[in-house]
């Protein structure tokens, strides 16, 4: 063995010891724990998102459904100082907490319908905006019947209520601020407010009625989320030359294939809900014709049936979809300036 060699390998050897010291200093002392913890909670709260964007900040919170794999159906979307919610489904707040999403500038949650996947994380959506500093009572918009969701959340939640604000105080945690304000909306503006309009338009999610996808225009910037439906006239009419659609997907080849082995082992109940399924969303090789017929300049999908678990599902939906498709994922960001056409995308 040369002198190079040997030099090399001492000096990787060097190189292993003092990782190995650092390692154990920062696991195995207290001053290292200590010191490692200060650090990371420091950054926890230094990575915070800005409130503010200067166009329309989208981000997925989920983009799942009620099959496993992601936080289910949700979209936070940043226009000026105020932020905006389609849809809040189990895990989605998490999302939101773990990403550092200004919570506190929480205005508004607008509901596309009432499955248990798009409505079951109100209640810590709500509570996070409010300990984070929401100065005004949540506001959750929706069909008919969204009365009768908040008014059973607002109930459940009383107690929780009364003794959180025992514990921090009326100053912290303001009691008329964690009560949630229901408001039954139809297609047409719904919001008008600093420059952003938000429309609802009707969808078709049968038997689940009425159902509804939302546009956003803020500042010569457009967003479409269309919420759980097959493709429909008023869908195309929304979504024609906005700048992102965001659409759900369905895979027919996954959910075929699993209701065929559903039924092969005698499965006959979710054999039944996999031939159910494809009836009320879109199907993944019908987005690109859509995306064509409406101009659209990007197409992003999301509430995956099924969400993609691996390198194979993903590569079964991009077969079905046009080149240049968004396949979002829990964090996907897209932010879009104002008064341009650049639309800058950012994974986790």
């Amino acid at each position: 063995m040369g002198k190079a060699a040997r030099i090399v390998i001492v000096a990787v050897i060097g190189l292993v010891l003092v990782v190995g010291v650092a390692a154990y200093y920062v696991l195995g002392t207290r001053h290292g724990q200590d010191l490692a913890l200060e650090r990371a909670t420091a950054g926890i709260f230094a990575s915070v998102v800005p409130a503010e964007y200067d166009g329309l900040r989208v981000f997925l919170c989920g983009t799942g459904s009620p099959l496993p794999g992601r936080a289910q159906a949700c979209v936070a979307i940043t226009a000026g100082k105020s932020l905006y919610l389609v849809d809040s489904g189990a895990g989605s707040q998490a999302t939101m907490q773990m990403h550092g999403q200004p919570m506190a500038h929480l205005r508004v949650l607008l509901l596309t319908h009432l499955h248990t996947d798009h409505i079951t994380g109100i209640p810590d959506m709500n509570l996070a905006s409010w300990v984070m500093g929401r100065n005004e009572p949540l506001r959750i918009l929706g069909p008919e019947g969204v009365d009768r969701v908040v008014r059973g959340y607002n109930e459940v939640l009383a107690l929780d209520r009364g003794f959180r604000v025992a514990h921090h105080g009326i100053h912290l945690l303001a009691p008329e601020l964690g009560v949630m304000h229901a408001e039954t909306v139809e297609p047409g503006i719904v919001v008008e407010e600093n420059e952003l309009t938000i429309t609802a338009f009707a969808v078709n999610h049968e038997p689940i009625t009425p159902a509804y996808g939302y546009r956003f225009d803020y500042r010569g910037r457009s967003v479409v989320v269309s919420g759980d439906t097959v493709v429909t006239d008023t869908l195309e009419a929304a979504a024609r030359g906005v700048d992102l659609l965001l659409h759900d997907v369905l895979s027919m080849r996954i959910v075929g294939t699993m209701e065929a082995a559903a039924t092969a082992v005698g499965a006959s109940r979710p054999a039944k809900i996999f031939s159910d399924i494809p009836t009320y969303h879109a199907h993944a090789v019908q987005l690109g014709p859509l995306a064509e017929r409406t101009g659209v300049r990007m197409l992003a999908v999301y509430h995956f049936v099924p969400p993609p678990r691996n390198y194979l599902m993903e590569r079964i939906y991009r077969h079905d979809l046009p080149d240049g498709t968004v396949l979002t994922r829990d964090g996907t960001e897209f932010r879009l300036p104002a008064q341009s056409t650049a639309i800058h995308v950012a994974h986790p």
